[in-house]
Order: C-alpha cells, then structure tokens, then sequence
C-alpha cells in the first residue's frame, strides 16, 4: 500500500539529514531600532502605552537564600538618572523583571513604587549582572 505525501511533509523532509534530526534554516538577526508602539484607536478613544524601564548592576553578589529587596534608588531611569520611586501601572499595565538578560517568571518577583522583591530561591545573582524592570501601562484618552 503507497502512501500519499503531501507538500508540506515533503518540505519539512527535505530539512531532516540522514540521522532523522530537524534542520531549522539560518536565522539571521539584524539590528532593529526600539519603537514605542503606536496609539490604538477604538473610536473616539485612543490608547496611548507608556514604557518605564528601570536599570540596576550588581555591585555585589546577591545571596536569594531568603529572598532580596532591592530598594528604588539603586536603579536608574532609561536617560541614566537615578529614580526614587518605579511607576506601576495597575490593573491597566504590567511589570517584567530580567535578569542578565532573561525575562523571568511573573511569580517570583514583585514590585512596589518603592522596591522590588525577588522570592527566595537557592542562588545567587553574582555582581556585575543587570537587572531590568520594564513597566508598561496603557491610558485611555477620549476624543
């Protein structure tokens, strides 16, 4: 009995070597300028995002045995001035935490306007890695 290949699967067969393992195509990254994104508009009303991002490098290494706070005023704004507060926006926003680049968890970290909370883990976030908090809340103007 044959069976019927279509062209999709032919494809995707094509892209797998002799050793039945995936081949994904070259991905080439390219660097792309940051943009804000634009107002929606829903009828006489618009949208507007606002982006708060707020930048701290461990000066020294953080033990999470029983959690961490670190307090607003080690962090610096996007134009390197430091902050006393960190805008949240709730419940129209939200708040990322990355560290060394990685965005972490929603569960493991809170943010206060005048802290933020990283829960207790086994580890340690060693001096010299970034930590960012981006907060993103979206506002209502009418028309």
């Amino acid at each position: 009995m044959s069976m019927v290949k279509n062209k999709n699967f032919q494809k995707i067969e094509q892209l797998c070597n002799v050793e039945d393992r995936f081949i994904w195509p070259r991905i080439i990254a390219r660097n792309a300028p940051i943009t804000v994104p634009s107002p929606t508009i829903i009828s006489n009303n618009t949208i507007i995002p606002k982006v708060h991002r707020y930048f701290y490098l461990a000066t020294s290494d953080i033990q999470l045995t029983n959690g961490a706070t670190l307090v607003a005023n080690l962090f610096s704004d996007d134009n390197g001035v430091n902050v006393t507060e960190f805008s949240t926006v709730h419940p129209n926003g939200y708040v990322n935490l990355f560290i060394n680049a990685v965005m972490q968890e929603g569960g493991i970290y809170s943010v206060t306007p005048t802290s933020l909370f990283i829960q207790a883990d086994n580890s340690i976030i060693y001096r010299g890695t970034p930590i960012i908090i981006e907060s993103i809340g979206f506002f209502n103007e009418v028309h």
